[in-house]
């Protein structure tokens, strides 16, 4: 059977131009979004029960616009003013711009790395001796903490917001040719809204190397991955899969 209806694990983008619309355009495929999963706040009540304290750290963390949303709602819904001299270490240029949502961008200590966590650690090497909190996710990559503590930090970490499964049950028997994920969340909602779910001809694609490494660790088969050496992106990916695969139907 020719692939002709894919389904992205995500929002479907909100700008006009998408590479999966050029995608869908150019291979003749229906491309659907659904994201499998969602971001919620942890409550006031919650944060508090792990004893940490916003005024107790003089220096901030983020890796992602997540981090920062949810900091900034904690400390509004705990009736803390974040002073003026707290300083932002933020995983990219990005990300400190996006800052500019609840401060004024100019008067405060912002400072970025390229987009890598070690890159980062390169510049909070400059102000080693602040006091760090790192805002994350109950789901979190353990990279960055672990380089913080080799390196000897003085740092806590602060769980914010959690990652939780959509409820997906709308979408029936998942009659799609490919499924697209791009994190172990994803498959855990897969998993959970289908828990009779068989693969058979489904193929499943991840992003990133974590993703594929649910995909297997959960028993099902992996059909196609990125980044590799030849796509570096999920729609390069999937442009080379489609191709090849519908190749054998037209001969």
């Amino acid at each position: 059977m020719k692939i002709k209806k894919i389904l992205i694990s995500q929002p479907q983008p909100s700008v006009g131009k998408s590479p999966y619309f050029d995608l869908a355009e150019k291979t003749g495929v229906q491309i659907d979004f659904r994201p499998f999963i969602k971001v919620e706040g942890v409550s006031a009540k919650d944060f508090r029960s792990q004893k940490v304290n916003l005024l107790d750290y003089t220096a901030v963390v983020f890796t992602s616009k997540n981090a920062i949303d949810h900091y900034f709602r904690l400390a509004q819904e705990l009736r803390i003013t974040i002073p003026d001299t707290m300083k932002y270490f933020c995983i990219s240029e990005e990300r400190a711009h996006y800052l500019q949502k609840y401060i004024v961008y100019r008067k405060r200590k912002i400072f970025y790395g390229t987009g890598k966590f070690p890159e980062l650690l390169d510049v909070m090497q400059k102000h080693k001796g602040e006091k760090f909190l790192l805002p994350m996710s109950d789901v979190h990559v353990d990279e960055g903490q672990e380089l913080m503590k080799s390196q000897g930090f003085d740092f806590t970490e602060a769980i914010m917001y959690r990652t939780v499964s959509n409820d997906l049950t709308d979408i029936g028997d998942l009659s799609y040719d490919i499924v697209v994920f791009f994190s172990p969340s994803g498959i855990e909602s897969l998993l959970k809204n289908f828990p009779d779910f068989k693969q058979n001809d489904l193929k499943i694609g991840a992003f990133g190397p974590r993703t594929a490494k649910a995909v297997i660790d959960s028993g099902l088969r992996l059909d196609l991955q990125a980044p590799n050496p030849k796509a570096p992106s999920i729609t390069t990916a999937l442009e080379q899969f489609i191709t090849e695969h519908n190749k054998a139907f037209t001969r």
